[in-house]
């Protein structure tokens, strides 16, 4: 939600991250929670609500996006987690998933990703960044080793 917000410190990173998996393709796994968080926070921001509707379904629309259902298993892998590890409810939500599906969690919220590294790989949109391979580029003409 970052990325939405100008006015927020680390938005540019934030932004820059979200635009680099998009022209990537690379493949995004979140909880279906993802989506009334992100109508909550663009609505909260700007007052909007009809334009934080259109954000969230536009989000849900992604093509590189999987959108992971919370089951009563998934549900009670985030309890177990929430109660281990002493993380909020949505922080669990957001880590069960990444760890059953085997993904990098990429959040700004520093009790997130101390809690969540001892379950799952945590990054700042920094290091998310920095952390990108770059795909290799031959010159014309020459083939790779």
């Amino acid at each position: 939600m970052n990325a939405f917000n100008p006015h927020e410190e680390g938005h540019a990173e934030s932004l820059a991250i979200l635009a680099a998996i998009q022209e990537g393709g690379d493949p995004v796994i979140a909880p279906t929670l993802l989506l009334p968080e992100i109508g909550s926070a663009v609505a909260r921001a700007s007052d909007d609500s009809a334009g934080a509707l259109q954000y969230a379904n536009a989000t849900a629309a992604l093509p590189h996006l999987t959108l992971v259902s919370l089951s009563s298993t998934m549900a009670r892998q985030a309890a177990e987690l929430a109660a281990t590890h002493r993380l909020r409810g949505a922080d669990a939500v957001y880590l069960a998933v990444a760890r059953r599906y085997g993904t990098t969690v990429v959040s700004r919220d520093q009790e997130q990703r101390s809690r969540g590294s001892a379950i799952v790989t945590c990054q700042t949109p920094e290091e998310a960044l920095s952390n990108r391979q770059v795909p290799k580029r031959i010159p014309r003409g020459r083939k790779e080793k």
